[in-house]
């Protein structure tokens, strides 16, 4: 392999404008073609019907995923009155049809504030959700029942942006786990018509917005050029829900070292921190309430970087 062809290590956030037609895993797949990287993983998936916002992270920075899979997102969804299908969407099979009339302005207006605040959702049997080590979409493919307890979730926004008949334009801020597919087929319940979603697209996933998003296209031709890193983001861009704590160089040996440091204590119950020296994040860290300082759970730092090798010839006092 020639000294151009060696992998890279890359770390950072890769924030994608995923495609209608593929899954998430396949941009992760296509993704990890591309940087050579083997650890590239994501913060939460899109159906295949669904374009938009990805977030990715490469390297080291698959270890913070998960603090980010908590975001909230936002949508714009189209609902197809009148159709049901087996999946929600508009990939399933339709088991029912329903002609007209179709409901007023008024009386959409009226059922979307049904979904507004914390409501209790069913999520789809065509779903990834596991049952018993398996996808539940695989049993539904199989026919077979599947009994999905319902899930407390928080829509914050649900806006009707255009309504005709029988075509319903939906703008939608939702906390994690929302299936806009069983919102869709909930609405057209409420309605009498039933419902399918019919279009999706992640407009933003906690700060990340389409702004920030690059096409699978673009990269291709970064990656051709070796400029994909050049597309990465901080590790910790997307932390803006963990409290950050600036320390002295002093502690960050402590810190290197697995041991707690000292800082304001959370401003919410069970609240994370990221950990920073001149702005670099050293560590995800969780509060201690018996000691009362701040216990790192996920360091990014090592001895060695915070403790560095004198130089040749200058004995250590």
């Amino acid at each position: 392999m020639s000294p151009q062809q060696r992998r890279v290590q890359l770390d950072g956030l890769l924030i994608v404008d995923k495609p209608a037609g593929i899954t998430s895993h396949d941009v992760v797949e296509r993704v990890r073609r591309l940087s050579r990287q083997r650890r590239v993983g994501h913060a939460g998936t899109l159906d295949p019907l669904a374009t938009g916002v990805l977030v990715l992270g490469l390297g080291r920075t698959t270890r913070l995923l998960e603090y980010m899979a908590s975001h909230d997102k936002r949508y714009w969804a189209t609902v197809r009155l009148g159709v049901s299908t087996t999946t929600y969407d508009a990939e399933g099979e339709i088991t029912a049809h329903y002609e007209g009339p179709w409901p007023s302005l008024d009386a959409v207006e009226a059922a979307l504030e049904e979904f507004v605040g914390e409501i209790e959702q069913r999520p789809p049997a065509f779903s990834a959700i596991k049952r018993g080590g398996e996808r539940l979409y695989k049993k539904a493919r199989r026919g077979e029942q599947v009994d999905i307890a319902p899930r407390r979730v928080i829509v914050h926004t649900l806006r009707l942006m255009s309504y005709v008949p029988p075509t319903l334009h939906l703008e939608i801020t939702c906390s994690k786990g929302t299936y806009i597919r069983s919102l869709a087929h909930d609405l057209g319940q409420v309605l009498g018509t039933g419902a399918h979603l019919a279009a999706l697209r992640r407009m933003a996933s906690g700060p990340f917005t389409l702004d920030d998003a690059h096409t699978l296209e673009e990269l291709d031709t970064a990656a051709r050029a070796r400029r994909l890193h050049e597309l990465l983001r901080p590790p910790d861009a997307g932390l803006v829900n963990l409290l950050a704590i600036d320390i002295s160089p002093e502690q960050a040996r402590r810190v290197a070292h697995g041991q707690p440091v000292s800082g304001p204590p959370p401003t919410t119950p069970g609240q994370m921190a990221r950990i920073r020296l001149n702005g670099r994040l050293l560590a995800v860290a969780e509060y201690d309430e018996r000691r009362g300082a701040w216990q790192p759970r996920k360091v990014f730092v090592s001895v060695h970087e915070v403790n560095p090798a004198p130089k040749r010839g200058h004995t250590p006092t």
